[in-house]
């Protein structure tokens, strides 16, 4: 038998590769990373949508998503892509919005929304599903602009600095509210930057120096003990591939705060605190009861 060329042999298996490339996924998860490769986002922006698709992963499955931190480490149920197009897929999606609109913060359960509704448009324009399940899921309301929410009453503010909150977030609702600084401003902060004997920031030119009082000055050297440098506020998790240095930990490798997940963390903790149960409260309501 003679040998098959070198260049004919090549040529085959690029070929072959082509051929399974292009067929059609079969599992969910497989398609969620084709449309993810095909999107243009940075890995950050994957990495979010990833999570946003997996949880609607769930919910085709008929079972309950992880919430809280176990949602980000769970891994979704392996399901047929062939799901979208079952009969019951719409009512399980507006199942899981319901259930997740009473514990989620209302943008961001949007945006989960609008990102299960671009995958599937594109799936749908690939020829893999014939249906479109989202077609009738309606935006979640969203909560009164926080420019017609009043600052926080007094009442209001030891309620809040009472909470059960986790270090961080009462070190940012202390400063917020004691310094009356903007939010990008303490956001932006770094731990050299701070005072502490002086509670304030260290002067720089052309800016005011942010200050506090005895609240913060009691959290901050709990927040920041074993880090000289850096930023002040941190995520929770190591910083995704990319981030910026400025905004990265050098010490524990995690990334600055963004002013989005601030926000969601101080509606989340807020919500229960009326009576009975709303929309929770903003950071601007409290940097304005000053």
């Amino acid at each position: 038998m003679s040998a098959i060329p070198e260049h004919s042999l090549d040529e085959h298996l690029l070929r072959k590769k082509a051929i399974v490339t292009e067929l059609p996924p079969v599992e969910y998860g497989l398609a969620v990373e084709r449309y993810l490769a095909a999107s243009g986002l940075a890995e950050g922006s994957r990495r979010i949508y990833r999570i946003a698709l997996g949880t609607w992963a769930w919910a085709l499955a008929d079972r309950p998503a992880p919430t809280g931190p176990e949602r980000r480490r769970a891994r979704p149920p392996v399901l047929p892509l062939a799901l979208l197009d079952h009969p019951d897929a719409a009512e399980r999606l507006r199942t899981a919005v319901a259930l997740r609109g009473a514990t989620t913060d209302p943008r961001t359960l949007n945006r989960e929304l609008s990102t299960l509704r671009a995958a599937v448009a594109w799936w749908r324009a690939q020829g893999w599903t014939d249906g479109d399940p989202t077609a009738d899921l309606r935006p979640h309301p969203l909560p009164e602009p926080a420019a017609t929410a009043g600052p926080l009453t007094p009442d209001e503010l030891r309620t809040l600095f009472a909470l059960r909150a986790p270090l961080r977030e009462q070190t940012l609702w202390h400063l917020l509210h004691e310094s009356g600084a903007a939010i990008e401003t303490v956001l932006a902060l770094n731990t050299d930057q701070l005072d502490l004997p002086h509670r304030r920031t260290h002067p720089r030119p052309g800016r005011t120096p942010v200050t506090w009082r005895p609240g913060t000055a009691r959290l901050l050297p709990l927040l920041i003990a074993g880090r000289a440098t850096g930023p002040l506020l941190l995520t929770d998790r190591r910083a995704p591939a990319g981030t910026p240095t400025a905004d990265r930990c050098p010490h524990t490798g995690r990334a600055r705060l963004s002013y989005r997940r601030a926000a969601e963390l101080f509606t989340a903790h807020t919500r229960p605190l009326s009576d009975p149960p709303g929309p929770g409260w903003t950071l601007r309501q409290l940097r304005a009861g000053r």
